[in-house]
């Protein structure tokens, strides 16, 4: 089962889609390709997933994400594979995946499947992200067409946008019976080694599959030269300073004073103002 959503990222060629279908029937597969558009791609993986023997998903992090979601909801056991067609690509980046369609391909054909954990937000799945605050609205604001025509430079520029409204949020965070309270103007569970380019994680201390999560929480700096600290902290992958902290966690909930706009996956989280995440261990299994 091949899942195309045709406008994720810059938009998937004729030549390329006809690359991928070439060499899937060549080895031996038997195809059957269902276009997002009356039917997103949760719905489709959830309807028809159980009748197939390997589901492809083409596109960028938010259609794969979906096509976990539906097939985690559906019950089906069936192994995924995932050709990056999006603007960021950070599943595939953290998977090591090439992002040349003709090349992924051939990691669906001849790779095996790996057991990767999956969050659950509230009642939502997500595969490598969840956040609050500063530039999260950035990958799901920005306009589709600024993503074809910048690609990742558009969200740089969206991000420079957003600046002037960043806000610090009174939170309370509860993970793995500790707790932590502090004003954040940043908040992730991640399970993956890149976020939108501007968060990068040592793949040393991120493992997929060990059903736990990464939690990275940013304070607001106080002064300039705390500013400039973060960014350097960030730059170096240094998440132990006095406005940065990583931890690692299970499950984690959220507590806010208001209600906080979130991003799962790049798309919009809705408002919460108090939130439960927690690790699906091994839940899946993409193909690499």
């Amino acid at each position: 089962m091949l899942i195309v959503n045709p406008v994720s990222g810059r938009g998937l060629s004729k030549f390329a889609f006809g690359t991928i279908m070439s060499k899937l029937c060549s080895n031996g597969h038997v195809v059957t390709v269902y276009f997002s558009g009356e039917l997103m791609p949760d719905q489709l993986a959830f309807e028809y997933a159980r009748l197939y023997d390997l589901v492809v998903s083409v596109g960028g992090d938010g259609t794969l994400s979906a096509v976990v979601s539906g097939i985690l909801r559906s019950g089906a056991s069936v192994p995924i594979g995932y050709i990056p067609t999006g603007t960021a690509n950070d599943i595939a980046t953290t998977l090591a995946l090439s992002k040349v369609p003709s090349e992924a391909v051939l990691t669906v054909i001849n790779g095996k499947p790996r057991e990767v954990d999956i969050g659950l937000f509230a009642d939502r799945y997500f595969t490598y992200i969840a956040a609050f605050g500063a530039f999260t609205s950035v990958s799901y604001s920005t306009p589709q067409n600024a993503k074809r025509s910048l690609g990742h430079f558009a969200y740089v520029l969206s991000g420079f946008a957003e600046v002037p409204a960043i806000k610090a949020r009174k939170t309370v965070v509860e993970y793995d019976g500790k707790i932590i309270a502090g004003d954040f103007i940043f908040g992730a569970v991640v399970n993956s080694t890149s976020v939108a380019g501007f968060l990068k994680l040592d793949p040393k201390c991120v493992d997929l599959a060990d059903g736990m999560f990464e939690v990275v929480l940013v304070k607001q700096p106080v002064d300039p030269a705390a500013f400039l600290e973060l960014m350097a902290s960030l730059a170096k992958q240094s998440y132990d300073g006095d406005n940065i902290m990583l931890l690692h966690a299970s499950r984690v909930k959220f507590s806010f004073d208001e209600d906080v706009a979130w991003t799962v996956d790049g798309e919009d989280g809705g408002l919460h103002s108090e939130v439960e995440i927690t690790n699906s261990h091994r839940a899946v299994r993409i193909i690499v």
